[in-house]
């Protein structure tokens, strides 16, 4: 398994553009944006944000994964050590936002796929870029179907990468 990511991670690592680049990309994002905001004005932005707002939110998502699969919400969090008050909280409150480790442990314990893990993750404005070790591996886990938190464990161990919560 560990041979398998170490081929994934340099296929798939993406080394992240030069600072100077990156300052200066955002910069001229930055004066572009700001003329786009005078010359539109305020009822095309909100005009833009009704038509591309997505009501897909991270609960619902959750849920309606939990519910394809059958399973009791006691089945979900205790299959990965999340505390039952924090489950409690995701369940009833719809403004809660959890942390990305939250997201990633949930996941693991559905067993989703890629597709559905970065869907999941994207709901909760979370990704997995493919610039670091840590999302690298955690998106080779979701491919390769390995959703053992102590092997998951193993695999970030050995990149020196911070472990999940168990």
């Amino acid at each position: 398994m560990k041979e398998e990511l170490k081929k994934y991670i340099k296929e798939n690592m993406v080394i992240e553009k030069t600072f100077f680049a990156k300052a200066a990309y955002s910069f001229a994002r930055s004066a572009s944006e700001e003329d786009t905001a005078i010359n539109y004005g305020d009822s095309n932005i909100n005009q833009f944000i009704e038509s591309n707002h997505d009501n897909s939110n991270f609960q619902t998502i959750l849920f309606n994964y939990i519910d394809e699969r059958n399973l009791k919400d006691s089945d979900v969090y205790n299959k990965v050590h999340l505390d039952r008050r924090l489950f409690s909280k995701i369940r009833n409150d719809k403004e809660y936002h959890p942390s990305k480790e939250t997201v990633l442990l949930l996941g693991i314990s559905l067993e989703l796929n890629e597709k559905e893990i970065l869907k999941l993750l994207e709901s909760a404005s979370y990704s997995l870029p493919k610039n670091n070790y840590y999302d690298l591996i955690m998106r080779f886990c979701f491919i390769n179907k390995v959703y053992n938190i102590n092997k998951i464990n193993d695999l970030l161990e050995e990149y020196h990468c911070k472990l999940l919560s168990v």
